[in-house]
């Protein structure tokens, strides 16, 4: 008998979805260990599926249609020009969506899948219907709830949650109903009710072996300071950052530490005392400098454990799959500065549960931390009542299911 194959399609804007689906495959392994799993995206999640690959032959890059990036998030009149025309070396958007859908239709082909499950690729989805193979979409969005200023947009999302829709299962990324996070990107209709299973949050659980404590472990010790987090695709990272800067310019934020992650390769680990000078965390710790800021590139996940255990509060854009792993993992505060309309919507049911603020600009993000700090018993209440109700098993229930549909 041959042995079961899964095809695994991860959409590449963001790093939502390539966390949660490094998580799943973890669960796969134990749960189905003797299956062969093919993982396929594009650009840098490829590039890190590629580098973590234990059978680098069964990761695959396809050129899956992602919007323009611009100065915060994607570039719409760009994108609307694009939908027809040649932009900035991008095809029409038409002929790159007919393109990559042949692509797609010949790994199966080639592949013969026994399960495909996609995240973000509603592509895919397609592909499977029409083939007869049996799919799951995980996804913590069908179909959102825009600003009145983008009405225009809903046509489209009407198309993307119809093929959504062709599914087989439909597996939300949340907690079922009344403390499903993403409630307001949700609204699904009746006929699609009996496909949508709330597995919970896929959040991360560390495992850490022959612990040691590191220098800046020890610089966070004993100290008061938030954690400020940039993530997303490029646009989204630079965005928020300029948008944390004018915060930290802000008379109340001027003084108060913070420990920011990057998320950027390129960002070397340092240390800023409060006359602005600059030094390694090495350095830093043997001088037992006074910090203001420590700026991190990428954090260890023994250091992000750290951090969060830490912190009085964490500014985020109210991306969900970061909102599950602070809010319900860590049970920290939250000041969310959103990009798109879906951080919004997360931020504004967050807010209304007592358990964050939504910023619309830097100037609301720092009254938001002054907020917090002042009110500290009445977050930490709503978010212990909010960790009581909170699945974060995400990752194992949708791995049953997969493990469920390859037995059948």
């Amino acid at each position: 008998m041959s042995l079961p194959r899964i095809g695994e399609f991860i959409y590449p804007w963001g790093n939502g979805h390539y966390s949660r689906m490094s998580r799943l495959d973890a669960e796969l392994t134990n749960m189905i260990p003797d299956a062969e799993t093919y993982v396929y995206s594009k650009g840098a999640i490829y590039e890190r599926l590629l580098h973590n690959a234990t059978h680098p032959e069964r990761v695959g890059h396809i050129m899956m249609p992602t919007p323009i990036d611009g100065r915060m998030g994607p570039d719409l009149p760009r994108c609307m020009y694009n939908i027809l025309l040649p932009t900035y070396g991008n095809p029409p958007l038409v002929k790159q969506i007919a393109s990559y859908l042949k692509e797609e239709g010949r790994i199966y082909d080639a592949q013969k899948f026994d399960l495909v499950i996609n995240d973000g690729d509603m592509g895919s989805n397609v592909i499977a219907e029409r083939r007869g193979v049996p799919s799951l979409f995980v996804t913590n969005q069908f179909r959102p709830r825009l600003w009145a200023s983008r009405f225009y947009f809903y046509p489209a999302l009407e198309f993307v949650a119809h093929q959504i829709a062709k599914a087989t299962r439909i597996l939300v990324a949340d907690s079922p109903p009344p403390y499903t996070m993403c409630e307001l990107n949700l609204n699904f209709p009746a006929k699609v009710a009996d496909k949508v299973t709330y597995v919970g949050h896929f959040t991360h659980k560390s495992v850490v072996v022959d612990h040691k404590t590191t220098d800046l472990q020890k610089m966070i010790d004993g100290v008061e300071f938030g954690y400020w987090m940039r993530t997303g695709n490029r646009s989204t990272n630079k965005g928020t950052g300029l948008l944390y800067e004018e915060a930290f310019v802000q008379p109340s934020m001027r003084y108060r530490r913070r420990i920011i992650s990057h998320a950027d390769p390129d960002v070397d680990t340092t240390v800023m005392d409060r006359k602005g000078r600059r030094y390694s965390i090495s350095e830093a710790y043997d001088k037992k400098v006074d910090w203001l800021q420590i700026d991190v590139g990428f954090l260890s996940d023994d250091d992000k454990d750290a951090i969060l255990d830490a912190c009085q509060y964490a500014v985020v854009n109210g991306s969900h799959t970061v909102l599950g792993e602070i809010l319900g993992g860590k049970g920290r505060p939250v000041v969310g500065m959103p990009i798109y309309d879906e951080h919004t919507n997360n931020l504004r049911w967050v807010q209304k549960r007592g358990l964050g603020v939504l910023a619309h600009n830097p100037r609301e993000a720092a009254a938001g931390v002054e907020h917090i700090l002042y009110d500290t018993e009445r977050f930490a209440q709503a978010i212990s009542e909010f960790q009581n109700n909170f699945d974060g098993n995400g990752a194992h229930n949708a791995a049953k299911i997969a493990a469920g549909m390859l037995e059948k």
